[in-house]
């Protein structure tokens, strides 16, 4: 009987002690740099949002957030990065509706469970998208895309993140919906894509609108529909996806924040509490909207309740696009 009590007092003293210890890291969160992991190329205007965002937060939390980008393969880089860190609060993860959504109804071999593997903390925001295409096409409108991509169907290339990205899905769902076989090239974001379009290494693609305001304006590549209810302030000129027929396209970007399991629960708080803030503020917001984003922080309850719609969004999408699973090849 003295066996036992000693047992029982020793494993509440080991938990009481691991208690303390837990109160006592939040309480002292951060003492030293946080690793945020992007799932995306650098230059890309998620990237460049994260970078303001970093040096933001930076006198606030009292410590820097250090930028580790990892793109391409449809965010599955990151995310397997993300989740084979440690849950201590020093591995901060920038995810998106590939991570989260897409890449599990895709991939029969994904290396990281979204939904047991990450902590999700706020979703940040919606992106704009648009289509763009490359000057050489000569084409000013989707009828005009269309048209082309019906008279040359092998001809054309589609820049994209990666099999099974959402750029990809996109090229899927036009060539299911115009009976084209245009072609797929993978980059490691949006940045270099645009880079790619200017060039005519490929003639056209689907991605944020900010990642291409630079080259809009320089007129060095086209935009012919965005993605946004009501015309973007920045493009007015360009009607949205209701405009040209494409209202019906299932789902939207997003970009939001997680951490890896076992990060306790005061530092996924703390973590939180500042992207929320920073996320809300009008000068951050105004911000924002000139990168061509529409701010949507949530709570984590709410970052929860959203990821349940948008996998059934991601669902719709693939069957419209015909997309089977698959293996994930590096």
């Amino acid at each position: 009987m003295r066996a036992l009590t000693r047992i029982v007092f020793s494993f509440i003293a080991c938990v009481c002690a691991l208690f303390a210890q837990t109160q006592a890291q939040a309480e002292t969160y951060p003492s030293k740099p946080i690793r945020l992991i992007v799932s995306i190329a650098a230059g890309s205007v998620t990237d460049v949002i994260m970078r303001a965002a970093a040096a933001e937060l930076q006198p606030r939390l009292g410590q820097p957030l250090v930028i580790e980008n990892i793109g391409g393969a449809a965010g599955v880089l990151g995310g397997r990065a993300c989740a084979q860190a440690p849950g201590d609060g020093y591995s901060v993860c920038v995810i998106y509706h590939s991570t989260m959504s897409f890449n599990p109804l895709l991939f029969s071999n994904l290396s990281y469970n979204p939904d047991t593997d990450f902590i999700p903390v706020a979703r940040l925001f919606f992106l704009v998208e648009g289509v763009f295409v490359s000057n050489d096409t000569g084409v000013n409108s989707i009828a005009e895309l269309k048209a082309l991509a019906q008279s040359k169907p092998t001809s054309l290339n589609f820049a994209t993140l990666g099999e099974g990205s959402y750029p990809d899905l996109s090229l899927r769902w036009i060539n299911n919906q115009w009976n084209t076989k245009i072609v797929g090239i993978p980059y490691r974001g949006g940045g270099p894509a645009a880079q790619a379009l200017a060039a005519n290494q490929v003639q056209l693609t689907r991605f944020g609108v900010g990642n291409f305001l630079g080259l809009l304006q320089a007129g060095k590549v086209k935009a012919l529909t965005v993605s946004s209810a009501q015309r973007s302030p920045l493009l007015p000129e360009v009607p949205t996806f209701k405009e040209v027929g494409w209202g019906d396209f299932p789902g939207q970007g997003w970009w939001g924040i997680a951490v890896p399991k076992g990060t306790p629960p005061e530092i996924v708080a703390r973590l939180s509490a500042e992207f929320q803030k920073l996320f809300s503020e009008p000068k951050f917001t105004d911000f924002l909207r000139k990168q061509a984003v529409v701010p949507a922080v949530t709570d984590p309850a709410g970052f929860v309740a959203f990821l349940k719609q948008d996998r059934a969004d991601a669902q719709t999408l693939i069957r419209i696009a015909n997309t089977p699973k698959s293996e994930f090849k590096e």
